[in-house]
């Protein structure tokens, strides 16, 4: 199940098709495309229960899907792949439904702007530090509320028991140090994590597959991390 990224406020399931059909040639597996309801007509937590009523309904349509009982992997991209942190966490929290893996490609994982990435010149193209306290404030306008894990999910206090995580990182992307802390407080906790930071990327380079080489290592590289976990 792949959750697009966009801010929780931009698009369309037709833009994220290609990355789709990457991914489904890249894993071999059947790739869901979620379409939630965007902010800011439709705030925090609606987005996140979109994304966590898709993940129960893929379990429940999953052999007419696939073809087969298959493993449960939830993936995205910057908001998308927030969301899919976070539901990643409520299937161990609701002990259902089981997953065999996450694929956080530059997640958003906490509304803290002090972190070094933010304010490195280099890291303002496609996303700026101003845009994503724009995003923010469409996503979830009260600040205090942002600190919930359920928004920051780099904030939840326990990580234990979380399906093994690919996570991705650009060198020159905003959100460069959250994704590694969240990889590395997942780490902490005992999670099966395998981290990538890629060289000379900027926001939003793993969605320019066949213009970026990057995205297409990257695609390999899941691909690879997929067969492992779910061929083990």
């Amino acid at each position: 199940m792949y959750v697009h990224g966009g801010g929780w406020v931009l698009g369309e399931l037709s833009e994220f098709e290609a990355i789709g059909r990457k991914l489904a040639t890249c894993t071999g597996a059947a790739v869901l495309l979620v379409g939630y309801r965007l902010a800011p007509e439709h705030r925090f937590p609606i987005p996140l229960q979109d994304a966590w009523d898709a993940l129960l309904w893929a379990n429940q349509h999953k052999v007419e899907i696939a073809g087969d009982d298959v493993p449960l992997v939830v993936a995205g991209d910057s908001a998308g792949a927030n969301l899919a942190a976070v539901v990643a966490r409520w299937s161990r929290e609701r002990n259902s439904p089981k997953l065999a893996a996450q694929v956080l490609v530059y997640p958003v994982t906490d509304a803290d702007f002090t972190r070094a990435s933010y304010h490195e010149p280099e890291n303002q193209t496609f996303l700026s530090t101003p845009s994503m306290a724009w995003f923010w404030d469409q996503y979830v306008a009260d600040s205090s509320a942002r600190m919930h894990p359920d928004a920051s999910p780099l904030r939840a206090k326990d990580l234990s028991g979380l399906p093994a995580a690919f996570v991705v990182t650009g060198q020159h992307d905003i959100l460069r140090d959250e994704g590694q802390a969240y990889a590395a407080a997942m780490a902490d906790a005992g999670v099966e994590v395998e981290q990538h930071e890629m060289a000379g990327q900027m926001h939003g380079f793993f969605t320019m597959t066949g213009i970026l080489p990057a995205s297409d290592q990257v695609l390999e590289r899941i691909g690879a991390f997929l067969d492992r976990k779910l061929l083990a």
